[in-house]
């Protein structure tokens, strides 16, 4: 895809004044603490892959650092006219159950050609107990149609399980793994999954960091 001229996708203003307003009640209650913002490129197009194990995930990757960050969500909250204008505001974009989320990947194929930050749950849905499971393939997927870099991040409560209110919560953004790097000749699964794992693979590293910053021995995850 050829990028447009401009170098980063302009914040809403919503956007912004949410992630103002919620930071000072996230960081608190919350204890948060943000190792290697400065990792997120501050132009051009990022894919944030996260692990996800609580639904205030989009809230704290929001307010950990300054760009807007565009996420999925189920075409069922944008049925309301209000609320699929207010979540589309705030950087949300459908995808409907059931269709294999073709049109979301085209929404985020879009965004990241516009150079904005697409944020993604790499496992696909959120974990019980704060452990990785397997990745899915639809990051590296967005990776390899766009090239964009892509920044592994992890959450990580001071005793592993899924961050609660006034446990230490430390959101970890590693190093952009350029395309390149993912080693991807083709989007086959085989290289798909490939490429998952090896993204998988960096935010479990990341996860052993902010355990050993807490002094807790990291668990047995997931296959990734």
């Amino acid at each position: 895809m050829q990028r447009k001229k401009r170098e980063c996708k302009r914040k809403m203003w919503l956007y912004a004044i949410g992630q103002f307003l919620l930071a000072f009640f996230y960081y608190p209650v919350f204890r948060m603490r943000v190792r290697g913002r400065e990792n997120i490129p501050r132009t051009g197009p990022v894919l944030l892959c996260s692990n996800h194990a609580a639904k205030r995930d989009p809230v704290m990757l929001g307010v950990s650092q300054r760009r807007q960050v565009f996420y999925m969500a189920k075409e069922e909250l944008f049925r309301s006219r209000f609320l699929g204008g207010l979540l589309r505001k705030l950087g949300a974009f459908p995808v409907l159950r059931g269709s294999g989320g073709t049109d979301a990947l085209q929404e985020a194929y879009d965004l990241l050609d516009d150079n904005a930050v697409v944020g993604v749950f790499i496992e696909g849905t959120r974990s019980k107990t704060g452990e990785l499971g397997r990745p899915k393939t639809g990051a590296a997927l967005l990776a390899y149609r766009t090239k964009a870099p892509v920044v592994p991040v992890c959450i990580t409560a001071e005793d592993g399980r899924p961050p609660r209110m006034f446990k230490r919560t430390t959101v970890r953004f590693g190093r952009p793994i350029p395309f390149e790097e993912l080693d991807m000749p083709d989007d086959s699964s085989m290289q798909l999954r490939r490429a998952s794992r090896k993204i998988m693979a960096e935010i479990a590293k990341l996860r052993e960091e902010s355990l050993k910053e807490y002094g807790v021995e990291s668990p047995g995850e997931g296959e990734n």
